[in-house]
């Protein structure tokens, strides 16, 4: 620890919190004549309103003041953003020696980086060439910019008409056709051929099989053009890329990972589309190059038409360590099954009962045994965590969290895990879980890789108030604490691009039309951060999202993130056990959503409890019901 207690202001906090959040106040409205500066010196927080007059003075500002700032602040966020802020003004204004002065590195951003290597030019050319040509080669546009410094690549160069080439296959081949329109007139005139050939091909990639009587097997640019063109093929008319594969595969000039990649997309495209006319030759593909997404995904349509030999065959292809993942050993439990191999479904479910997962818990179930949590616990000594208090990063969060600044303490200990050696990290998330700093000890568990600490990874965060709100609403608790967890991650001002806001991850809309079913004034949208407010709403509109299917938590889990309507059109064409209903959900999001969530419950239960015997993730009636239209009440 003794790195970082030498770290950032060393000064006992005497100033008070009233007094900073005054000035504080005032520095966001860039009222400076308000801020009392002798009355927040010695503040751990003191450098955020020194930030914010840095930044209202830029560019007024030396480099060296600003490295001054980044220096003092070195393990705090502010340096980052303060770096950032300077950076943004004197590029903005081509003041690239102060630029340069502040940068350490090769910056953040694509903005910021055309800046850094346009400041480079003419100090270390060739430093900005490679770096320039690698923003170039990209298959979408970028900021303007970035087009200085293409430009002055191109006249000295650097960028040439095979790097212009390279840039039109990428673009055509991701479907930018904005781009690959106006690329092709930047080519130099060495390029006419396979410009001509490229812009017979651009609106119909099927014309590929008369691509090598239009450009020489050795001309510069043909294996891109080939592959692109196959790429476009691939998706447009899959079946029509197969025959035109079939033709030109021996005859293109194509390296061994581009014919990969090729045959690769055109098994994959050939599966989900169900293309018959491809089915042997994919399963072949398949096969032959052994890729796990393609051998994951031709076992799924095994199962989705219950061949059950085809599943057990194609799990028993996939490479030892994929094919001993819970999920693949329960299927193949469950293909030796229906197959008559009742020790081999055994054998199968014994290897999967040993992992913590959705599939090995339901393998668990399937053999009588608990489940296993593999919780691994580490004891941290008592004078770390005293050191872990005095850290001023650590300061510095607990100020931000008692003056109501959640986002900027999140945004200190985001930045301190990202800086922070590995060997620390336990340390401090430890006193994270004893501040009740939940959202933090899982980003810290997570970040850190302690994927077996699931005291850090699944803490008891607002447990009081999910039991609270499970017994009032007649809901199971630990579903309530499974969702909000998969949902924020205990962070209670979480809020989602969609506007989803709080523990539970309430829309607005929802949140007011829940208050108005349970007769509680709608106190508005802030309101959702309440964890209370949430958790009241919550557990009421899950509790009506089982009601609405019979009780059963496994359409409501899936109701709850993918909305009720959609729960209800898959449970009318579907008439299947929970395993096939659940691995059948065409979202992928909601699918792992309802994985996650159930075996978040088992995991917070047995947590709980101190084992997990006796504990389950569905009940027996979930486990055993047909899940079809006759659990819509």
């Amino acid at each position: 620890m003794g790195i970082l207690l030498t770290a950032g202001i060393a000064a006992p906090a005497m100033a008070s919190d009233e007094s900073f959040q005054q000035a504080f106040e005032a520095a966001r409205a860039q009222q400076w004549s308000r801020i009392d500066h002798d009355a927040i010196q010695g503040h751990v927080l003191e450098g955020y309103v020194e930030y914010h007059e840095l930044k209202s003075r830029l560019p007024g500002v030396s480099p060296a003041v600003i490295n001054d700032y980044l220096q003092r602040y070195r393990h705090s966020v502010l340096s980052e953003w303060m770096r950032g802020v300077a950076q943004d003004t004197w590029g903005a204004r081509q003041q690239f020696d102060n630029f340069l002065a502040v940068s350490d590195d090769v910056p953040q951003g694509t903005t910021r980086q055309c800046w850094y290597y346009r400041a480079l030019l003419d100090r270390e050319p060739q430093r900005a060439a490679i770096g320039g040509r690698q923003l170039w080669l990209v298959d979408h546009s970028q900021p303007t910019a970035c087009d200085p410094l293409f430009e002055r690549l191109r006249a000295n160069g650097a960028i040439d008409g095979a790097d212009i080439w390279s840039r039109l296959m990428l673009s055509w081949r991701a479907g930018e056709d904005a781009m690959a329109r106006y690329l092709p007139d930047e080519l130099p005139e060495s390029w006419q051929p396979q410009r001509s050939a490229f812009q017979r091909l651009q609106n119909d990639p099927g014309r590929i099989t008369e691509l090598p009587g239009l450009i020489g097997q050795d001309s510069p640019g043909a294996p891109s053009l080939y592959s692109a063109a196959m790429a476009r093929l691939i998706r447009q008319d899959t079946a029509q890329a197969l025959a035109a594969w079939r033709e030109i595969k021996s005859r293109a000039p194509l390296t061994d990972e581009q014919r990969h990649d090729i045959e690769h997309d055109l098994a994959f495209y050939s599966l989900v589309r169900d293309i018959n006319a491809n089915a042997g030759w994919a399963d072949a593909a398949t096969a032959q190059l052994g890729d796990q997404d393609l051998i994951e995904l031709r076992t799924r349509k095994a199962l989705e038409h219950r061949q059950w030999g085809e599943v057990a065959a194609w799990i028993e292809r996939m490479k030892p360590d994929e094919r001993r993942d819970a999920h693949w050993q329960y299927w193949l439990g469950r293909a030796r099954e229906q197959l008559g191999n009742t020790d081999g479904a055994h054998q199968a479910w014994q290897i999967a009962a040993g992992q913590r997962s959705f599939f090995g818990f339901a393998a668990a179930d399937r053999i009588n045994q608990p489940y296993a949590l593999e919780n691994e616990r580490i004891t941290i000594a008592e004078k770390d965590m005293k050191d872990a208090a005095n850290l001023p990063s650590m300061r510095r969060i607990a100020a931000l969290y008692r003056i109501g600044e959640p986002g900027l303490a999140r945004a200190e200990w985001y930045y301190l895990m990202r800086h922070l050696p590995k060997a620390q990290r336990p340390t401090l998330t430890q006193y994270a879980l004893g501040q009740g700093w939940y959202d933090l000890t899982i980003y810290a568990a997570i970040r850190g890789d302690h994927w077996d600490a699931l005291d850090w990874r699944f803490p008891q965060g607002y447990v009081d108030l999910f039991q609270k709100w499970g017994h009032q609403r007649n809901v199971d608790p630990w579903l309530l604490m499974a969702l909000a967890r998969r949902e924020s991650s205990f962070n209670p001002q979480a809020q989602s691009p969609v506007g989803a806001r709080g523990l539970m991850q309430i829309m607005p809309g929802t949140g007011q039309h829940v208050s108005q079913q349970l007769g509680v004034p709608w106190q508005g949208v802030t309101s959702l951060e309440d964890p209370e407010t949430n958790v009241m709403l919550g557990s009421a509109y899950i509790r009506d999202m089982a009601a609405r299917y019979s009780g059963n938590r496994v359409a409501a889990a899936a109701a709850y993130n993918a909305g009720p309507g959609r729960v209800d059109r898959w449970l009318a064409d579907s008439d299947e056990p929970f395993d096939l209903f659940i691995e059948e959900i065409p979202f992928r999001e909601t699918r792992e959503y309802v994985q996650a969530v159930l075996t978040y419950r088992a995991i917070f239960e047995g947590l709980a409890r101190g084992t997990t015997q006796g504990v389950h993730m569905m009940t027996e009636h979930e486990r055993k019901a047909r899940y079809n239209g006759a659990l819509q009440r």
